[in-house]
């Protein structure tokens, strides 16, 4: 094309034109390092149950990893039993223990324990004409119904009480199925977790705090822990390699962690802690910095329109954090990868429970290793992934 007639056309374009041809030059670019096949991104919607959406993509992965195929298993079978659980523990320290529809990984292993598993098809729990889970009717109901009971007025239980909490599950969830059929062959809830080959003891709970002595199991000190389930304690340069190498090695790694912050940006995807102290922004100097105050402070610490330097965490930080419940069991989530961006930093592919909406990794997002060793309660894995010295530390075989 003529060079004066190349000009011309582009002082005539159109700015937006020209902007789309323009290359991505803000935000974050990653490249993964690892990633573990999984399967597709589910939606809790409106409830409060990440806890199973987590656990179950945790083991649908598995599944995947032992060469068992694709699986859809039922979250909603997993959270009518623990409401039961959690009913019946209630009544009987007579309101003195949690109860709502929050929970953890010990939950889910319970229940495979005790309950079994069932796939979707079998239990969809969606018995009140909506497409998705919305719970907060039922969770009210079940809420009145346990803490009537134990202030009934007859001063004694009535026998068939737990006959009418299930019936409110029944109406909302659907009655448990006793059997199913899957490709010709009929199973129980528990025959289906056995021919699956899933075996709760296979797996750990990993944390990492100095109120509690390393390489020693813990009952975790969190609301949600109405089992009063144990994580094994280890530092967190420890916890941090378990991570990796579970990850490196083709084991997904459970995740539950605080995502109530600043630096958890859903529509951007991706978790971070911005160093606030020294950010390396362009064109501040530090004096300039330390003057500005807290909300202008902000603002440019949480644009994420590139990486910038993150906070280092200390044990000590991360102790304190959780001691001053800045950092609070929140959200249940998988790792399925290490990824790093730009500048080569290393973030943790994160497969949420959101659906495919929100942001551009459908249903996925980055969390920062800053992020990951400042915000985790705990991860869960399968024992194999543990190097035999951590197996050796925690006395595990």
């Amino acid at each position: 094309m003529n060079r004066l007639l190349a000009l011309v056309l582009i002082a005539i374009l159109p700015l937006s034109v020209l902007a789309k041809k323009k290359p991505k030059t803000k935000g974050y670019q990653f490249k993964m390092l690892y990633e573990v096949p999984t399967t597709p991104v589910k939606d809790q919607y409106r409830t409060g149950t990440c806890w199973s959406f987590s656990g179950m993509a945790f083991f649908e992965t598995e599944l995947l990893r032992m060469g068992k195929g694709e699986y859809d298993l039922a979250e909603m079978y997993n959270v009518r039993q623990s409401y039961v659980e959690k009913a019946d523990r209630f009544v009987r320290f007579q309101g003195k223990t949690n109860f709502g529809n929050g929970g953890i990984i010990h939950d889910v292993l319970y229940n495979i324990e005790k309950y079994g598993l069932v796939p979707e098809a079998a239990y969809p729990g969606l018995k009140y004409d909506e497409p998705k889970p919305v719970h907060a009717e039922m969770d009210a109901l079940l809420s009145t119904y346990v803490n009537t009971v134990i202030q009934n007025k007859n001063k004694k239980l009535s026998p068939v009480w737990l006959n009418g909490f299930e019936g409110i599950l029944n109406a909302y969830l659907g009655d448990v199925p006793e059997e199913f059929e899957i490709d010709g062959q009929t199973y129980t809830p528990k025959s289906f977790a056995d021919h699956l080959g899933i075996n709760p003891e296979d797996y750990v709970i990993i944390g990492s705090y100095t109120h509690h002595p390393f390489y020693k199991p813990f009952v975790i000190e969190i609301p949600d822990n109405w089992l009063r389930g144990s994580i094994y304690n280890l530092p967190l340069n420890e916890m941090m390699e378990v991570v990796n190498q579970a990850l490196e090695n083709g084991y997904s790694v459970g995740w539950g962690a605080d995502v109530s912050e600043k630096g958890f940006s859903w529509k951007n995807g991706v978790a971070i802690v911005p160093d606030d102290e020294a950010p390396e922004l362009d064109n501040l100097e530090q004096a300039k910095w330390d003057a500005l105050g807290s909300k202008e402070k902000q603002k440019l610490l949480y644009t994420f329109e590139k990486p910038i330097k993150e906070k280092v965490i200390t044990q000590e930080l991360r102790q304190k954090q959780f001691d001053n419940y800045l950092t609070t069991d929140d959200h249940g989530m998988l790792f399925t990868g290490i990824a790093e961006d730009q500048n080569g930093s290393i973030y943790y592919k994160v497969k949420n429970s959101w659906s495919e909406s929100g942001n551009d990794y459908k249903g996925f997002f980055f969390a920062s290793k800053t992020f990951v060793e400042l915000k985790t309660i705990d991860v869960w894995v399968h024992k194999n992934a543990l190097s035999e010295e951590i197996k050796a530390k925690l006395g595990i075989e």
